[in-house]
């Protein structure tokens, strides 16, 4: 096996604690959801308390209500992301198996059902409210990659979602049988740590600029302009990542039809890679709208 880095010895389980027979556990995964929904709830207050920021000095809502829609959110990205994986990923296994649905502790989110969860949940509070669309998705863009960073170290920590075949010196051995079932690899097999590439593409890359362009260059001045690069950057980051990333189990191999087509299509695509292109061209166009709005302004 060429030179590759082993697995750091870390617990998906932080600590387990027993009462009344019955053991409750805090999971790596679960204080990334946590730290990264504070984290991006911080970043989006900040923005709104400096009105300069914003269309006309005027912030799309107050940090009270950024506080209310925060419920709103965080059932979005549990139930959206949840009911995404089940729908994308495995339907046919949890059409079998539907009291495992809840189950979100075993892992199995879907970021692109999360996204959509947490867009139904803005838009209802929105409407009610009576906010501007464009610029509430402005301050949710700007508040999002934290969680997507601390997510992404968390799926590392349990070995999950990692990445093809490499012999690159950086490569990890992930435990586990199918981490180690490499096709033409005699032993340990070591992979790429994909998990890692999204937290830095995803999360720190992405966030960061954010908040400069936020901060320093007066993108949230443009409606739209905000939410359609963070839909874009986000759907390039996965679809170049996704070259590196183990395809899911489920969408390989003859034994699912669908699954087959995808890998052995004329494009070659993943199943990650097609739900980012209709992320990248909706980002594209938003911030193309933003433009030539502030044109027409400027006429």
């Amino acid at each position: 096996m060429p030179l590759a880095l082993p697995f750091p010895d870390i617990s998906p389980e932080i600590f387990t604690i027993s009462l009344f027979g019955f053991d409750f556990a805090l999971r790596w995964y679960a204080l990334a959801y946590i730290v990264g929904i504070v984290v991006g709830w911080r970043l989006a207050t900040a923005a709104l308390r400096r009105s300069r920021l914003w269309p006309a000095d005027t912030p799309p809502m107050t940090p009270a209500q950024l506080e209310e829609l925060l419920t709103w959110i965080v059932l979005g990205i549990l139930i959206g992301g949840r009911l995404g994986f089940v729908l994308i990923y495995q339907p046919g296994y949890y059409l079998t198996h539907p009291l495992e649905i809840p189950a979100i502790w075993q892992g199995g989110m879907s970021f692109h059902g999360g996204l959509a969860g947490v867009t139904i949940g803005a838009l209802i509070y929105a409407r009610r409210h009576g906010l501007p669309l464009l610029s509430t998705a402005d301050a949710l863009a700007l508040g999002t990659p934290p969680g997507i960073f601390f997510g992404r170290l968390a799926n590392f920590i349990n070995a999950e979602l990692w990445g093809r075949p490499t012999e690159l010196p950086w490569g990890v051995v992930f435990p586990g049988a199918a981490a180690q079932d490499c096709p033409a690899v005699a032993g340990l097999c070591a992979r790429h740590p994909s998990q890692l590439y999204e937290a830095a593409l995803e999360g720190l890359l992405l966030g960061g600029l954010l908040v400069w362009l936020a901060w320093r260059r007066g993108w949230l001045r443009r409606p739209g302009r905000m939410v359609g690069l963070f839909i874009a950057g986000y759907g390039a980051a996965r679809f170049v990542v996704e070259f590196v990333r183990q395809p899911d189990a489920q969408f390989v191999g003859p034994g699912n039809p669908m699954g087959y087509a995808l890998q052995a299509g004329p494009l070659g695509l993943t199943m990650g890679q097609i739900l980012s292109l209709p992320m990248i061209a909706l980002g594209l166009w938003l911030m193309l709208r933003a433009r030539h709005q502030r044109r027409v302004r400027e006429a």
